[in-house]
This record gives C-alpha cells, structure tokens and sequence, in this order.
C-alpha cells in the first residue's frame, strides 16, 4: 500500500478520547509524503478528531487525550518535549468556514511569516503564497482591503494562502469546501492538485466524488456502537488504499456500500 520511506506521518495505534469516551480508537496509518491523503466516511466516525491530531489542535479541547503515537518524520510529536506551536507552524490546517484575520489581504499573509521570523522579501511572499493558492488575480490590486470583505470561495483560498505563507510541510483541510459554491469548490480542488507538488496535504471530506477527484489515497472510517457500553459510537479505520481501489475494488464489504452510496 505504502512504502514506510516514503512515509511522513505515521498513527501507531492511536485512540483519541472525549472526556474517556473514545472517539475513534485503535487506528493505525501511514500517510505518504507529497501525495494528497483523503479521510472519508460517516459523520461521527472520527475523522476530524483524527485529522486534528496530527497537529495537535486537539490539544485544545478540554478533556481530549490520545493514546498511541503520532509520528511525523520520525518523531513522536505528542512528546513532552515537542512543543505544539513549532508543531503547528510546520503542520498547518485549513478549516470548513473560511476565517481570515480581520486585516489587510496583505497582512493575512505577512503577519505570521513575520511572527515565525521571515526576513526575506515579504512582498515577494505575499505574491507568491497567493498565487500558489490561485487568488492573486483576484486580489492583486486590493492588497489593502480588508480579507474579510472577499467572498467566501477567495476567502478560503486566502486561508489557504496564509497557511502556505509560513511554509509548513503538511497543510489539512478540514472540509474546506463544504460551505463553498460549486464554481469556487472547483477552484479549491484545482489548488490542492498544483500545491501536492510542494507540500503533503490530509483532506477530510464528506463528497466522495471530492475524494475521487482530488486524492492519490483515502482512508475510509465508519463507527459502531462499543460492545457493553451505552456510550456513543466509536469510530474506526475500516481500509486504507489507493483510491482508485477504495472505490473501484475496495476489500471490505462497508466501504462498497459507503462509496456505492448504500449508507452514510
């Protein structure tokens, strides 16, 4: 499925837990550098939790605990010693709803490479990060409005931008297009295709056809009731594969029936 050289993330037996009750347990997955890896399945069954765990934004839910180990070259980033801000500057994330900062489009852009210590040429930067997120044509001669006053599709590519601008190796998405028009979802997905040349991108989405364009790998999750409890659901790794083969000759009779529309 994977060849563990090429790996950059790796989930050893990781379950993840609200307040005891596990969210999604007993995962294991190897996730490959400069490829674009999508989770898919039910809601409920625990991918966000997972995708949020690779950069420890968990780490910001009360009462969230992990258990197992989150390796990222190597390294076991849920070790004391591993600071989760350097964590998060080189494993960025995009979220559902588009949140720029309330500044300039410019400074969406220049205010953290300036925090993370930038000292090239920012402006240089600025063009740069929003080309790779295919929105300088459409910000080039607004650089001084507000982000916020973009529409919803340019402000998620601005997010993206952002992200980029710190020059992370990772960037996840949690759902980015989600809250997104048809036209502006084809452009995000058009921006992921060009940026897996230089970063490794994680995608949580509920479109599977999303998957099915925009992934080299996708992780399917389902969740069912935990035996002798009268807790929620706990969701789990049912298969992970080429996506082609997740969809087209999947192993497991619950991922037919998700991407076959059956259930979900």
């Amino acid at each position: 499925m994977n060849n563990k050289d090429n790996t950059i993330v790796s989930l050893e037996n990781v379950t993840i837990s609200y307040k005891s009750q596990p969210a999604v347990k007993n995962v294991y997955l190897d996730i490959p550098k400069s490829k674009v890896t999508a989770l898919i399945g039910p809601s409920g069954c625990g991918k966000s939790t997972v995708l949020r765990a690779i950069n420890r934004m968990n780490d910001l839910i009360e009462g969230c605990t992990l258990k197992g180990r989150v390796l990222f070259d190597g390294i076991d980033l849920y070790d004391k010693d591993i600071d989760p801000v350097e964590v998060r500057r080189r494993i960025g994330m995009v979220f559902q709803q588009p949140n720029p900062f309330p500044k300039s489009i410019y400074e969406n852009i220049a205010f953290g490479a300036r925090i993370n210590g930038y000292s090239g040429d920012m402006d240089e930067l600025v063009e740069l990060s929003l080309r790779q997120a295919a929105v300088w044509d459409e910000c080039k001669d607004k650089l001084n409005d507000s982000g916020v006053s973009l529409s919803g599709g340019q402000q998620q590519r601005l997010c993206i931008a952002r992200t980029i601008a710190i020059q992370p190796e990772i960037i996840l998405m949690d759902e980015p297009c989600s809250a997104l028009d048809p036209i502006s979802t084809l452009k995000i997905e058009e921006t992921i295709h060009e940026l897996k040349k230089d970063f490794t991108i994680v995608i949580v989405t509920h479109n599977m056809q999303q998957a099915l364009r925009v992934s080299d790998m996708t992780a399917f999750y389902n969740a069912e009731q935990e035996e002798g409890t009268s807790g929620g659901k706990v969701g789990y790794l049912v298969e992970f594969n080429k996506t082609e083969e997740i969809f087209n000759s999947p192993c497991q009779k619950a991922t037919q029936d998700y991407v076959s529309g059956r259930f979900g």
